[in-house]
């Protein structure tokens, strides 16, 4: 998506100033994952933390920090010390919701610092075994003969998981109930239950289930087939035209952070997700790994929140 054209060098203080930087990283680093543990972000920040700590030569501790579609962990990041020592993994849901919320605790564009991109992963619907819909088709059938009566989880209101939803039901007519969770974890455990009739899961919490048939896949969200689930069509393929959500994983900063300890942080972190076994580990979760550089990253996240608050005008969300 990104390419990796990035010298870190280019970011380190040239020589002639009164004082080198201060060493980096001084003590252990926080990793904040704003979603309960269980979900995509939250399997992502796993893989990546022993190799981190490796190449960053200090413990790295994962912190989850649940609720309000991520607003509380980015709210926590945002007013953390500008030092590089906490950093937040995000997903789609970060510019979504400048569209869903009237009033942030925190500006999105002003109170972070871009690191990287981390990786590009697909959705996919999948639905309770009992649930008589194999297909896409039979399953906007069924919705519209009973309307308002089958249950869709999300991991939030305003979260990738409801939009995607959303758009689902705006492009095909058929209406479901929303039923939003503090996350994608705690989605699947009540779809398998039998408490809600499906959910747009992300591939890396879905698939599994699927592949035990505890769920039923019906269609993956991407405007192309997972590598990882090739035999399963996109939801445009299966009748829906014009749909395409794709979901990405980005890692920022508190704003004002140093370009120094950016680049350093930057550095390890591409090391990580360049190496053999992480990538395999996240492939296998249905993301494809795309480091960036800060700035690439930064015109991806302007470019994203004009798209989805086109996305949720069109469909009559109102900001809460």
């Amino acid at each position: 998506m990104v390419a990796v054209g990035f010298c870190y060098a280019s970011l380190i203080p040239t020589a002639g100033r009164t004082a080198e930087p201060q060493a980096y990283p001084s003590r252990p680093l926080r990793f904040i994952v704003p979603f309960p543990p269980g979900g995509t972000n939250d399997i992502i920040a796993r893989a990546l933390v022993q190799k981190l700590s490796e190449d960053l030569g200090q413990p790295v501790v994962v912190d989850n920090r649940g609720g309000a579609n991520g607003i509380i962990g980015m709210d926590l990041t945002a007013k953390s010390p500008p030092d590089g020592h906490t950093f937040l993994i995000i997903g789609g849901g970060f510019a979504i919701n400048p569209s869903m919320y009237r009033k942030l605790p925190f500006d999105p564009a002003r109170d972070f610092t871009p690191v990287s991109l981390i990786g590009n992963g697909s959705h996919i619907l999948v639905v309770h075994p009992s649930l008589p819909a194999r297909n896409v088709e039979e399953l906007i059938a069924l919705a519209k003969t009973a309307p308002g009566k089958l249950a869709m989880a999300s991991a939030g209101i305003g979260n990738l998981t409801h939009l995607a939803g959303e758009l689902f039901m705006s492009l095909t007519g058929a209406r479901f109930v929303h039923v939003p969770y503090k996350g994608g974890g705690p989605a699947v455990t009540d779809l398998i239950g039998g408490q809600v009739s499906l959910y747009f899961s992300t591939i890396a919490v879905g698939l599994p289930h699927v592949r035990s048939g505890k769920l039923r896949a019906l269609a993956v969200s991407g405007a192309q087939r997972s590598s990882i689930a090739p035999d399963i069509p996109t939801i445009a393929e299966a009748g829906v035209s014009g749909y395409a959500v794709d979901g990405w994983y980005a890692m920022l900063m508190a704003a004002h952070t140093p370009p120094h300890i950016v680049g350093r942080f930057a550095a390890g972190l591409h090391r990580a997700i360049q190496n053999t076994e992480v990538k395999l580990r996240l492939a296998s979760q249905g993301i494809d790994t795309a480091p960036s550089t800060p700035g690439a990253l930064r015109k991806m996240l302007a470019a994203d929140t004009a798209k989805w608050a086109k996305v949720l005008r069109e469909a009559g969300i109102q900001p809460e």
